[in-house]
């Protein structure tokens, strides 16, 4: 028997739709699919969830000094000639990072193996294009799930029967984080 469905698709295919379905379930909380699909995305995102709950304390809070530019009130960077030329004035400002430990480093990596990335894209038609923002799929983990589950020892998602879906009649399931 084998140690996974192969869910009727070549391996690159599969691999794909697990990643894909994974990033999708972390970033909303629930989505509909398939049982079949469902218990091997539980697989995937409950090792995810796990290490992210093993590492989310693993870091060190460092300050540094970070260049800034300055803004005027509509958001433009302010510029200055110097020797006829148009220059961005930047501010020194102080920033508290963190820095990861090599365990925690080497966790988000192995999450971004799994995870796509994500992009979010607001409502409003005006500025669609301008205002997307790219989601940093490893940093939820670490500082919005994982504190969730911090005592919890596994059993991260509930698979919810739902009923057979309309066109094949495969039954249809609610994944979602407990």
């Amino acid at each position: 028997m084998a140690g996974y469905r192969k869910l009727g698709r070549t391996s690159n295919q599969r691999k794909a739709l697990i990643r894909s379905q994974v990033t999708a379930l972390l970033y909303h909380g629930k989505i509909r699919t398939t049982e079949a699909r469902a218990k091997e995305i539980r697989k995937a995102a409950e090792s995810l969830i796990a290490m992210a709950v093993r590492e989310r304390d693993n870091y060190e809070t460092v300050t540094v000094k970070a260049k800034v530019a300055r803004k005027d009130k509509d958001g433009k960077r302010v510029k200055e000639v110097v020797d006829g030329k148009k220059v961005t004035v930047y501010d020194e400002v102080e920033k508290e990072i963190k820095k990861d430990k090599p365990s925690r480093l080497h966790a988000r990596r192995q999450m971004l193996r799994v995870l796509y990335g994500v992009t979010e894209v607001p409502a409003a038609p005006a500025g669609r294009k301008k205002n997307t923002k790219t989601v940093d799929m490893p940093a939820k983990l670490f500082d919005e799930i994982a504190p969730k589950y911090a005592n919890r020892n596994g059993g991260y998602t509930r698979i919810v029967k739902i009923g057979p879906r309309k066109g094949d009649a495969a039954m249809e399931v609610l994944i979602e984080l407990v």
